[in-house]
């Protein structure tokens, strides 16, 4: 069975596995992702190919930015500005001899849906990943929709208040960003305290009825995105994903929500179904696989 070297690029780290074509991860760790040059980005990653290159088939990376899957192009790379307008592949190859592929993040964890996960059933939907910001992704023809300028799905630049549309605070990112939601449940408590998102949602699993109105006023806004979306893509099903979406209170508040506002129209109108992505911390990693067991497999 073949193996892989599949790595998902953040901004603080970078998290990496030894993992076969079936998703067993043989060993997984992390390294720091380098601030200040592409040379230094490409040489972390080639010191991770030096540690596996007897054993595996290719590099599947993950990483922030908007990117040319194809043609293995960062046109951006989010925070690391050194990776803008970089054809990475072409770059990683000249250090590490082997197949390699590029995806967004986003989009990685789409494809882990999509091959692996909740999303295997689907032509047309989308993935909406709740954490700093709100990572996205459209999904037609059981693909990964890309667009024009690699920007499609780019969810967290959606604007939420057309009084407000030029500046930051009306965008869906900072509507419902994890701070968002820290934020809400401070003020239905009156506090200044900085809860985890773990906290917050133990408070909400024993019944405190002020976080979880706060809770459900986060989801609220949640569902009337993931409706917008719906609107005018047309989804089979929508998977939410991010570190919160383990949380069933969370999904069952956005479901509840979507129905209010389906009731709400006064005529039919397909809904889809929500779910919660199958893979939390390794999505990036087993969609970065997917994508690269697609393009040299098939």
């Amino acid at each position: 069975m073949k193996k892989y070297l599949a790595i998902d690029v953040g901004g603080s780290s970078i998290k990496y596995a030894f993992i076969s074509e079936d998703l067993n991860i043989i060993e997984k760790s992390s390294v720091v992702t380098p601030k200040d040059s592409l040379e230094e980005f490409i040489e972390t990653i080639g010191s991770l190919y030096d540690k596996y290159k007897d054993s595996i088939s290719g590099i599947a990376i993950s990483m922030p930015g908007m990117i040319d899957p194809e043609k293995g192009y960062c046109f951006t790379g989010g925070a690391l500005k050194y990776n803008d307008d970089v054809y990475m592949v072409d770059v990683l190859k000249k250090r590490c001899n082997t197949n390699i592929t590029i995806g967004n993040d986003a989009k990685c964890a789409a494809n882990a849906e999509l091959g692996f996960g909740n999303l295997q059933d689907i032509s047309d939907g989308a993935v909406v990943i709740l954490g700093t910001g709100i990572g996205g992704c459209l999904i037609k023809d059981h693909k990964v929709h890309i667009g024009k300028h690699f920007s499609a799905g780019e969810f967290s630049f959606i604007k939420t208040d057309y009084k407000d549309a030029t500046t930051w605070n009306s965008s869906w990112a900072y509507r419902n960003g994890i701070s968002s939601l820290l934020k809400r449940v401070q003020k239905s408590l009156n506090t200044t305290e900085k809860y985890t998102g773990l906290q917050i949602f133990e408070m909400a699993n024993n019944n405190n009825e002020k976080v979880i109105e706060a809770i459900n006023d986060f989801a609220y806004e949640v569902a009337t995105q993931i409706f917008n979306v719906h609107a005018i893509f047309d989804c089979e099903k929508v998977g939410i994903g991010g570190g919160i979406s383990e949380q069933e209170l969370l999904i069952d508040l956005i479901k509840k929500n979507l129905d209010l506002i389906f009731d709400g129209l006064g005529g039919y109108f397909p809904k889809p179904e929500i779910v919660a992505c199958k893979f939390k911390n390794d999505a990036n990693l087993i969609g970065a696989l997917y994508q690269h067991l697609s393009t040299y497999c098939n």
